[in-house]
């Protein structure tokens, strides 16, 4: 049986096509940065040395504070590329290529560059070690005593730097520091079943040599404070004599 044919409705006209919508990435999912290399390029000995320099030498200047210092050495060395270190020092001059300044007084006899030389280390094991006299300081002083007796005198010693940093440890042992009255005298450490006190000084002295003592006490003693009667009368002339200047 024929079945009736009826007129088929006109078929739509085509659409233009629409370019694909991209998918969203992820919550979860991180832009890659610009630079893959460079974060993740591990940092040296050397690198994390450079850094700490730039901090003292801030700190000296008075561009960073005792505590702000200790914070950010910390970090200096829990940092394991050199990605970590560059914020540490971002906002700092590097040195050689500081702002220009008013010309320092004739008087001052730092050495303008940065001290070369190695750190000074005391150690003393079931044994005591003391430095004391007319000496001439470091920049940097490790002290590291286990069941035994450190003493560091500065009364008598000659600055050739501004800043002087003392890292203490003492672990069952005892660590003592000692400056004159007219210098100044900063602290950052802690004790852990143990002592770890520092009398902090401020000298009126602009150009007085600057003592931290960064420290750590498990069971132990860390003490800096200064020595009643100990001045330095004319810090700058002691040093000229000192250098054969």
């Amino acid at each position: 049986m024929d079945l009736e044919k009826k007129p088929q409705p006109p078929l739509p006209a085509p659409q233009p096509a629409k370019p694909p919508v991209p998918q969203s990435l992820p919550e979860f999912a991180e832009p890659v940065p610009q630079s893959a290399s460079a974060p993740s390029l591990r940092a040296s000995d050397a690198d994390r040395d450079r850094v700490a320099d730039i901090l003292r030498e801030a700190m000296a200047e008075g561009r960073l504070d005792a505590e702000e210092h200790g914070e950010r050495i910390d970090a200096v060395y829990r940092a394991k590329t050199v990605a970590e270190l560059e914020p540490l020092v971002r906002d700092l001059p590097v040195p050689g290529a500081r702002p220009q300044s008013p010309a320092p007084s004739a008087s001052a006899s730092y050495d303008s560059g940065q001290d070369d030389r190695p750190a000074e280390s005391l150690v003393a094991i079931f044994s005591s070690s003391t430095r004391k006299g007319r000496w001439r300081v470091a920049s940097r002083i490790n002290a590291f005593s286990l069941f035994g007796n450190i003493e560091i005198d500065l009364t008598e010693a000659l600055f050739a730097q501004r800043l002087t940093t003392i890292n203490a440890t003492s672990i069952f042992g005892n660590v003592e520091v000692r400056v004159p009255e007219n210098i100044t005298l900063r602290g950052n450490g802690n004790g852990i079943f143990g002592n770890f006190e520092v009398r902090t000084l401020e000298s009126a002295d602009p150009e007085a040599p600057v003592v931290v003592v960064n420290g750590l006490s498990v069971f132990g003693n860390i003490e800096a404070k200064p020595k009643r009667g100990k001045l330095i009368a004319d810090l700058h002339d002691r040093l000229r004599k000192h250098l054969g200047h």
